[in-house]
């Protein structure tokens, strides 16, 4: 076992768990931070016959091991002085202040890491006589003395440590701790969320109230969407570029990406292609009409556990019925709220939807499921055209659903939405470490990402019917923007590049959690509930909560 990681179980045995098991890490700024600050002491020094020091000389980035201990790792500096073996590690924060005496001492997980090295160097037989830590934020070193009480601690925590590891069992979140507020893997183990998930009533008591809305990884990057058949896209100097035979068209540095969507027949270099995968950045390929074909994306973070217990609860009948009634329920709810506010349907139909979504609560069956939401869909479709409003082309009236292919406009964006919903899905359930195939309300079947669909259904109304409904009452598209075609209706270039930018707005449009209280956008909303349904399968966390607004 690495220290860092004894280092990560004494700040938070669940951090260390997600960390060491799921190997989960997330970058923030205090992680990078923390790399600027050993940006010399990982400049390993040249390696000599011997490792033990003369006076005033000193190692730097040395990795020790011990199979006795079980443990591996690389201290920052080894400093031979005077005074005797002194190792010190660099550390980005500030020091712990003595409750009584205000003095800066060191953190207890950063001590019990100093021990273990000296644990490691002396089975290396290179006994320590002194210890201390740098805090890069106070500019000073803070002694750590290394006395049999701190070594007992030390062997303690790392028994306990294995012992975490090997039950295979997350451990609970911290809660009303102020280190959640500073730590890296909060948008990961989201702390009051799986609380409340858990038990709602733990859950709202021990609420942070003072924490922002948790921000998944990559949700600052921008989505790359090229459909130009003869573009080429490649990869030169840290920039991802877009080329037409010799002319650049675009350049977009790859830390600022957050994934790349192709249409039709564009290329695109193996170059680029390792770049994306190295940073976890998926790569999305539609056909021209924007039907999603499939999409390539590197190994996800962790998904053991959660891959097996996911296929331990498909098996489950009742389990199974008891996820889909709640995503189906979360959908019609949403279905009416935004009729309701965007449509005129009659008061009968509104109460309806509400009869139907509260029945579904009562379902045990998938069958009985699949026929309460058939039963909501054809009355919501019904009285679609009433969201659509002042629009002077005939083209764009909506007479019903209909698809495969889609025979008019609205119905065109309606499956455009659907698909790309899908695919933004599919991409957090295989990046979060769940099998997107594995579906509980909508059956596997080859090609199919059956979760993913699942997922979405709460979704469906409030993102991609949103979209569809915006950009017709907002003039934003013509009929001179679809392809009428005797196989189907589909977007023109030009209509795929509104349709792109009214979809990116909805996405970045912010909505209060109806739960937790604070605000994000809808593109986090969806990591967030990815991430429970990873809880639930792991069995962290009893049931499903579907999103619902008000």
């Amino acid at each position: 076992m690495p220290v860092r990681r004894l280092h990560n179980y004494v700040y938070c045995p669940r951090l260390f768990y997600l960390q060491w098991v799921e190997n989960i890490f997330v970058e923030d700024a205090n992680t990078v931070a923390g790399t600027h600050a050993h940006r010399n002491t990982d400049k390993a020094s040249p390696l000599k016959e011997s490792l033990d020091l003369e006076e005033r000389s000193q190692h730097r980035s040395l990795a020790v091991s011990s199979d006795s201990l079980g443990l591996t790792g690389v201290v920052d500096l080894v400093e031979s002085t005077a005074d005797g073996r002194e190792i010190v590690d660099y550390k980005n924060g500030s020091a712990r202040r003595h409750h009584e005496t205000g003095e800066r001492i060191a953190k207890d997980n950063d001590a019990i890491q100093l021990a273990a090295y000296a644990l490691l160097l002396g089975e290396a037989n290179l006994p320590v006589d002194r210890a201390s830590i740098y805090y890069a934020a106070d500019r000073s070193r803070v002694p750590v003395e290394l006395d049999d009480k701190l070594f007992a601690r030390c062997k303690e925590k790392l028994a306990e440590a294995r012992r975490v590891a090997d039950e295979t069992v997350c451990p609970p979140p911290l809660l009303d701790d102020a280190r959640c507020l500073h730590c890296s893997a909060y948008s990961v183990c989201l702390p009051k969320e799986s609380a409340f998930w858990g038990d709602p009533t733990v859950g709202q008591e021990h609420a942070i109230d003072d924490k922002v809305a948790p921000r998944p990884p990559g949700d600052e990057g921008e989505i790359v969407v090229v459909q130009n058949p003869r573009a080429k896209v490649a990869c030169r100097g840290g920039e991802i570029q877009v080329r037409l035979l010799k002319e650049v068209l675009t350049k977009h540095p790859i830390h600022q990406i957050q994934a790349v969507y192709l249409y039709g027949g564009v290329q695109i270099s193996t170059q680029a292609v390792q770049s994306l995968l190295s940073r976890h950045i998926p790569i999305g390929y539609f056909s021209p009409a924007g039907r999603f074909l499939g999409m390539t994306s590197g190994l996800p973070q962790s998904g053991v556990d959660a891959r097996l217990g996911q296929a331990r609860l498909f098996e489950n009948r009742k389990i199974r019925a008891t996820i889909a009634r709640e995503c189906i329920r979360a959908k019609i709810h949403n279905q009416r709220v935004l009729l309701m506010r965007n449509g005129s349907p009659p008061k009968p139909v509104l109460k309806e939807l509400a009869r139907i979504r509260d029945r579904c609560q009562h379902q045990t069956n998938l069958d009985s499921i699949r026929g309460l939401e058939g039963a909501a869909a054809a009355l919501y479709f019904e009285h679609f055209a009433t969201m659509v409003k002042g629009s002077e082309f005939e083209e764009f009236d909506f007479n019903g659903r209909n698809r495969r292919p889609p025979r008019d406009p609205i119905n065109s964006l309606l499956s455009q939405g659907y698909s790309i919903l899908a695919k933004e899905i599919t991409g957090m359930a295989h990046a979060v470490g769940l099998d997107p195939f594995i579906g509980f309300f909508h059956q596997p079947r080859y090609g199919r990402p059956a979760l993913a669909l699942d997922l979405m259904e709460e979704f469906r109304p409030l993102i991609a019917d949103s979209v569809v409904v915006s950009l017709i009452n907002r003039r934003e598209l013509e009929p001179k923007d679809f392809q009428f075609t005797a196989r189907g209706v589909f977007l023109s270039n030009n209509g795929r590049r509104q349709f792109w930018r009214a979809w990116f707005r909805r996405l970045d449009t912010e909505v209060k959690h109806p739960q937790f209280g604070y605000r994000m956008s809808y593109r986090r909303m969806l990591d967030v509930q990815a991430r429970q349904f990873w809880r639930v399968c792991r069995g962290d966390v009893p049931t499903y909560h579907g999103f619902t607004t008000r």
